[in-house]
């Protein structure tokens, strides 16, 4: 009998497994899906709304209830996003746009906790003072990426779009730590902003310093390993998978925030890159993966937030009786509430930090530009995939194994401003963005001829001396060789020769070396598409045909990179 029993048990044990297993196969299969119809479409919807509303179709066509736990959750989404943009963040715009930059990641989080935090207790007196502060600060932080989606259709200028993913990097890290010492209050009953104060310089500067040093000890190490054996781009990116994981559960470990702890690796990892010098196949292939990677967890999140409201629906007179109200369109007004003040303290503090950073210095732009500009900015700030992400993290219980109080009323609220700011941004952020002119970025365009002259002057010394040391081994030089030195030196030569000085000249280097790109372009798909013939035809084999196209692969996109 006993055996009997562990052995049905195994079996539920297997059934349950194999369900979670064929749940995130089909929210995977859900964000392909979606990706499609997003592009399918006849009008232009943004990808996180196809998302949600894909996701709310799943929830109502099948029996999923996704139920994760809060702290699995956390660990499996935030350090690789925080993570990814710590690293791909451009450097250079990050630290020129400083100033900007702190005053809204971290003066427009503190500004809207609290202001946002009394707002919402007075709104709703049911919802305790500490849980209102903690809903405040996991709606602090914006999702760059659902604006790149919204402004795709009217591009947001390049600089202002740099400043809002610096404001994205630091804020997600800020936002969720105040949203944990919100929580805390809320589970212990007290509050003291002075201990909190001197808790979040701990807790961030330790984070920060546990995130650099594993970004940097594993660098080191890899390294090591690299001198002795070689290079793998599969292991390369196997690593760099990791190193979000291995900072955030460090710093987790030693009770400081894991969450700044994957920001700082990725800034760091990136200068790490740039003294490692990875080889190019590794870069192409990292770069895909992590593309996949960001597309996927972003994917899912919304999808679970389109899978939730079927059920936020049913447990409606439940939140409803939290929140002391009667109607259904009561809590949606709440919602919608919520969404435009957050969008007018952020209009009014980007309308100040603007006057007192940037333009302080620079000239101011013209009346309607000062008011389209911090209304873009406002509008752009867009809540997504970190704000659901942090709610869902609520624990269950008290300390005293209670109910955390409001806490379905706290996720409908968050949901419910989530689709509100995607949805008010998808009309606002395309008509504020259209026409704009921001702050310019530093010219780059007259650098990047010096550049070019200098690499490929780099090139030709390189090449002579190729050249040289080969002549100089007697027997070693193969007739095609001097031959095959006189092409690549031309091809630099030309390089070089396109780097005059003048408008003419520029505009002539410019046109001959787009005139040249796009016959290479052209030359390459006419190769792949007759390694394709040969190999439908059985001419060659599937090793010499994925060589072959892996080669021409990694030329088109060298150029496409142009």
């Amino acid at each position: 009998m006993r055996y009997a029993n562990a052995a049905h048990t195994n079996k539920n044990r297997t059934k349950e497994v194999m369900q979670t297993i064929t749940m995130v196969l089909v929210m995977l299969l859900a964000v392909v899906v979606s990706a499609f119809v997003a592009r399918l479409l006849p009008f232009k919807l943004p990808l996180p709304l196809v998302q949600i509303v894909i996701g709310a179709l799943l929830s109502l066509a099948t029996d999923f209830d996704v139920v994760l736990d809060p702290h699995i959750f956390f660990l499996l989404f935030i350090p690789p996003l925080l993570f990814l943009d710590g690293w791909r963040i451009p450097k250079g715009a990050f630290f020129r746009d400083l100033g900007p930059i702190v005053m809204l990641a971290l003066g427009l989080v503190v500004f809207t906790v609290l202001g946002m935090g009394l707002l919402i207790s007075w709104m709703i007196p049911a919802m305790p003072l500490a849980v209102a502060f903690a809903l405040a600060a996991i709606l602090s932080p914006t999702d760059p990426v659902a604006v790149s989606a919204i402004a795709s259709g009217s591009p947001i200028p390049p600089r202002l779009m740099h400043i809002l993913e610096g404001e994205s990097l630091l804020n997600d890290a800020s936002g969720l730590v105040c949203f944990r010492f919100a929580v805390a209050a809320a589970l212990t009953g007290s509050f003291s902003a002075t201990e909190a104060s001197l808790d979040f310089v701990r807790v961030a500067g330790g984070g920060i310093l546990i995130g650099v040093a594993v970004a940097w000890g594993i660098t080191q190490i890899n390294k090591l390993l690299l001198r002795r054996a070689g290079e793998e781009p599969g292991i390369q990116i196997l690593i760099s998978l990791l190193v979000p994981f291995a900072a955030y559960l460090a710093a987790e470990e030693v009770a400081v925030s894991g969450i700044l702890a994957a920001a700082a690796a990725g800034i760091s990892s990136h200068y790490a890159d740039l003294s490692g010098r990875a080889s190019a196949t590794t870069r192409i292939q990292r770069h895909v993966v992590w593309d996949t990677v960001q597309l996927a967890l972003n994917g899912i999140i919304f999808v679970l937030l389109g899978e939730q409201l079927p059920r936020i629906a049913r447990s409606g007179p439940m939140i409803l009786s939290q929140a002391g109200l009667s109607h259904l369109w009561q809590l949606s007004a709440y919602a919608l509430l919520i969404t435009l003040a957050l969008i007018a303290l952020r209009f009014l503090w980007v309308w100040v930090s603007l006057r007192l950073t940037l333009f302080r210095k620079q000239p101011q732009p013209e009346s309607s530009a000062s008011l389209r500009i911090p209304l873009l900015t406002a509008f752009a700030g867009v809540r997504g995939a970190i704000t659901l992400a942090g709610i869902l993290t609520l624990p269950l219980t008290m300390s005293d194994g209670s109910a955390f109080p409001a806490r379905d009323l706290v996720i409908a609220l968050a949901m419910g401003v989530i689709l509100c700011s995607l949805l008010l941004a998808t009309v606002a952020v395309p008509m504020c963005a259209r026409g704009i002119e921001f702050l310019p970025q530093p010219a780059q365009a007259r650098k990047e001829p010096l550049a070019r002259s200098t690499i490929a002057q780099a090139a030709l010394s390189r090449l002579e001396q190729v050249y040289k040391k080969t002549d100089s081994e007697a027997g070693k030089i193969a007739q095609e060789y001097p031959e095959a030195v006189t092409q690549v030196v031309n091809l630099y030569r030309r390089r070089l020769a396109y780097g005059e000085s003048g408008d003419v000249a520029d505009r002539h280097a410019e046109a001959m070396a787009q005139a040249e790109r796009g016959l290479r372009l052209e030359a390459l798909q006419a190769e792949r598409d007759e390694l394709y013939r040969l190999r439908i035809s059985h001419q060659i084999d599937d090793t010499l045909h994925r060589k072959l196209v892996r080669e021409i692969d990694l030329i088109e996109s060298a150029l496409s990179d142009i």
